[in-house]
This record gives C-alpha cells, structure tokens and sequence, in this order.
C-alpha cells in the first residue's frame, strides 16, 4: 500500500471534499491546485497488468508529503495551537520509515480519538488488536514497546474508520 492508497482510503473513510483536502495540504506546507490533487487520486491505466498489481498513479506523494497533509489535517480538524510560539510554520518532517504509524498518530489526534475509538474502529473491521497492541502502534520509534503498524492494519483500520463514520 503506497501513501497515494493511503489518502484516497482516508479520504472516503472520513468524508473529505476536494476544498477541504486542498486546504490541509495548504496548511501542511504542500499547497496543491485541483490539477494536482486529481493526479495524486488517480490511477495509472495499464493494459498490460492486472488490477491487483496497478498500483501506480499519475502523480506520487512520498512519506514527507504525506505527513505535511496529515499535519494540514489535523490543523484543519482541531485549529492551530494558541500556546506554540511558531504556529503559523509547518513543521518540517525527518525521515519517516513506518508511515502507517505517523497515519495512526495524527488521525487520532485530528479525529480527537481515544484508544478505546480506535479499538471500536477495528471492530469495525472485524479485527481484534489488544489496548497494548494500539499503544505499541502509538509509541515513539525507537522506544522499548514500539511496534509497526502494518498495511494489513491500517487498510482494515480504513475500512472500520469508513464502517465507524457513516454508522448513526
């Protein structure tokens, strides 16, 4: 699962507008123009391989992207901090290896999710992880108890969130 996946899934599971998904990568640092943004959501047509493995799109987002959209998000969902004395700066991403875990992290913080939330957004998708399993998934890298998030996890996080959302 590539991060151009990630964000289409993120996008129907949370019900996110073309302005509103311009606008958070506006906030993050990345502005895009509609042109842009319809190529990061669409997909490659190749004749001559099967649908399983078209996984290309027209125009590709890296980790560093990405995390500049989810940082957007999170600024578009909650607002900018009053207390930081740099809010208008985007902060500028490291190296990120384990990306499911930075989704993770920051939609729990833009959606103001709880672990409980998050346990019933897997329900959702039938799949039963543990408290301490959503924990290690929300640790530091680096840190004793971290554990990756895996694509299987976070396509059935997706899912549940999409399940989650429109239940009512």
């Amino acid at each position: 699962m590539n991060n151009n996946d990630r964000l289409l899934r993120l996008r129907y599971a949370i019900d996110l507008k073309d302005a509103d998904l311009l606008k958070a990568f506006e906030l993050g640092g990345v502005p895009l123009n509609k042109e842009e943004a319809r190529a990061v959501l669409t997909k490659v047509q190749d004749k001559h391989k099967d649908n399983a493995e078209n996984n290309v799109y027209e125009k590709a987002i890296n980790n560093q992207i990405f995390d500049a959209f989810l940082n957007g998000l999170i600024l578009l969902a909650r607002g900018p901090q009053k207390d930081r004395s740099t809010a208008d700066t985007p902060q500028k991403s490291k190296e990120i290896k384990h990306i499911n875990n930075v989704l993770l992290k920051k939609l729990k913080i833009a959606l103001s999710m709880t672990t409980d939330d998050i346990l019933d957004v897997f329900s959702e998708a039938e799949i039963y992880p543990s408290k301490g399993e959503i924990g290690a998934f929300l640790r530091k890298e680096g840190q004793r108890n971290f554990k990756p998030c895996g694509d299987k996890y976070m396509r059935n996080f997706l899912k549940g969130l999409g399940i989650y959302n429109r239940k009512g």
